[in-house]
């Protein structure tokens, strides 16, 4: 399996042969260009020409983080997996209304229902609250029954920002109202408490490698069907990501706060808002990569798969549904 790159220290990448070298002040590490899957660079690094014509070649995008852990921007080579034919019924179901409020609603019932699996996971294990948990359940499963009411995305939009306004808000019965790690109100740029900090920081993450497998197929991220398609540079690693941030982030912050493996020492305070330190960033990549490596079982495949493979298993199952091929069901975990 290819790995990604994480790196944190200043210093250089350049092109060494077919290999790619990071230099820093005090060592040289060279590994295979055929073992990277994509970069993710959160320090101060150079690159040189002829280490990003090597990256295009080798179809590898770089993700770009700020001193601070903001995603900054992605280098996203020229694409290389070229079928107009599925770039055409993609804009085709984006500019027809009904077509793309299908898809939304997938993306949004796909997005409620992993909330609804999370919050089962956790009933299960926090007894003594277990009608709270019970309650919101109900309420989450009956605001997907009414999302076939809706007829325009927005609406579907802000049926799924009330679910997931409520679904933060049980953070704390899951954490047993940790005092350190208290949610209060959902804060981004910048995040106000620790909690905030972990989400913000996971779910941009979780963006960037939806966008990263995107690329590996023949869709467009330009085109996205629940976030609109307008100015911004990519959409769909967005309407994917709603998916998957519930299991892979929410799941892991819990861990990682739980099992005291985050603590209060590993955030500090800037521009009147607080942000995961360096080291903390390090040990909150240092899980996800490990939980995005973890296999668990398909239902549909019968066979184990990462759960990095699920994200590009979603967007064939994506791109089956444009081409006539197979209605879109978005995944559901079960635990």
């Amino acid at each position: 399996m290819k790995k990604t790159l994480y790196i944190f220290q200043n210093g250089e990448l350049f092109r060494k042969d077919n290999s790619v070298c990071f230099e820093t002040s005090e060592r040289k590490r060279v590994l295979p260009v055929e073992d990277i899957n994509d970069i993710y660079i959160f320090g101060e690094v150079n690159v040189t020409k002829k280490f990003l014509e090597l990256m295009a070649q080798k179809h590898i995008c770089i993700h770009y983080f700020n001193h601070y852990g903001y995603y900054t921007g992605t280098f996203y080579p020229r694409e290389h997996l070229n079928a107009g034919h599925v770039v055409l019924k993609q804009a085709e179901a984006y500019l027809h209304p009904e077509k793309r409020l299908i898809l939304a609603r997938k993306f949004i019932d796909g997005s409620i229902g992993q909330m609804i699996q999370v919050l089962k996971y956790y009933q299960n294990r926090i007894q003594e609250k277990n009608d709270k948990f019970k309650e919101m359940i109900l309420d989450f499963q009956q605001s997907c029954s009414k999302l076939e009411q809706w007829t325009s995305v927005e609406e579907m939009m802000a049926t799924e920002g009330h679910v997931r306004e409520k679904y933060y808000r049980m953070f704390d019965d899951i954490l047993n109202n940790h005092p350190d790690f208290l949610f209060e109100k959902r804060s981004k740029r910048p995040p106000l408490n620790r909690l905030n900090a972990m989400i913000s920081f996971g779910n941009h993450i979780c963006y960037t490698m939806c966008l990263s497998e995107i690329y590996k197929t023949y869709l467009d991220p330009r085109i996205g069907f629940l976030h609109a398609t307008n100015f911004r540079r990519f959409s769909l690693n967005l309407d994917v990501a709603e998916i998957f941030k519930p299991i892979m982030v929410d799941r892991l912050i819990f861990t990682l706060i739980n099992k005291k493996m985050i603590t209060k020492k590993d955030f500090d305070k800037h521009m009147e808002g607080i942000l995961l330190s360096e080291e903390g960033r390090k040990k909150f990549i240092e899980e996800l990569d490990k939980r995005m490596k973890t296999t668990v079982n398909h239902r549909h495949l019968g066979k184990s798969v990462s759960y990095r493979r699920l994200i590009r298993l979603e967007l064939y199952k994506i791109q089956k549904h444009l081409l006539s091929e197979k209605e879109y069901e978005p995944y559901r975990s079960l635990w």
